[in-house]
């Protein structure tokens, strides 16, 4: 016989950790963490993608990357996902975007980025490099690291140096 807590554990797991939002997730952006209004919209980059809905000068506040904060053991549990939205901001401790994003977990990679991560204490905003005109893709280098395969580029920028990963 099977406790019904033990029945519940996995399907909590799934709803929750490898597909949050549910199936019929539209994604969002919250007010609260922009500076500047965004809109999420398909790209042809890769899925969804965030755009400016107004013109963002250079060196400035765009958005703050917000979710549930975890550890590498639970990072790896969630790696299952077909969508991963992590966000490392030490050595030990991410942000998932996924549960309790802000809507910047939909920025896609571009090896011509538009922004840049920042840091200040426990919190991670994301940051204009140049002036951004209304419309435009929001990109941001993911610069994955580690020791794994690597991921193929689809940015489509000139100098798209074809993978996510860190270069050399």
């Amino acid at each position: 016989m099977v406790h019904a807590a033990s029945e519940e554990a996995p399907t909590a797991f799934v709803r929750e950790v490898l597909m949050p939002g549910g199936p019929g997730h539209v994604p969002r952006i919250a007010p609260a963490a922009c500076r500047f209004r965004l809109r999420i919209a398909a790209s042809s980059v890769h899925r969804w993608g965030v755009f400016a809905a107004e013109d963002i000068p250079a060196r400035r506040r765009v958005i703050e990357y917000t979710g549930q904060r975890i550890g590498l053991r639970e990072a790896w549990r969630r790696r299952l996902r077909p969508q991963l939205y992590l966000f490392r901001c030490s050595a030990r401790r991410l942000i998932d975007g996924g549960i309790g994003g802000s809507g910047a977990e939909f920025i896609n990679h571009g090896c011509t980025p538009n922004l840049v991560a920042r840091f200040d204490h426990r919190r991670v905003f994301l940051s204009s490099l140049r002036a951004i005109a209304a419309g435009e893709e929001l990109l941001l280098d993911y610069q994955v690291r580690g020791d794994i395969e690597p991921i193929p580029c689809a940015c489509g920028a000139p100098a798209c140096r074809g993978y996510l990963n860190a270069p050399g």
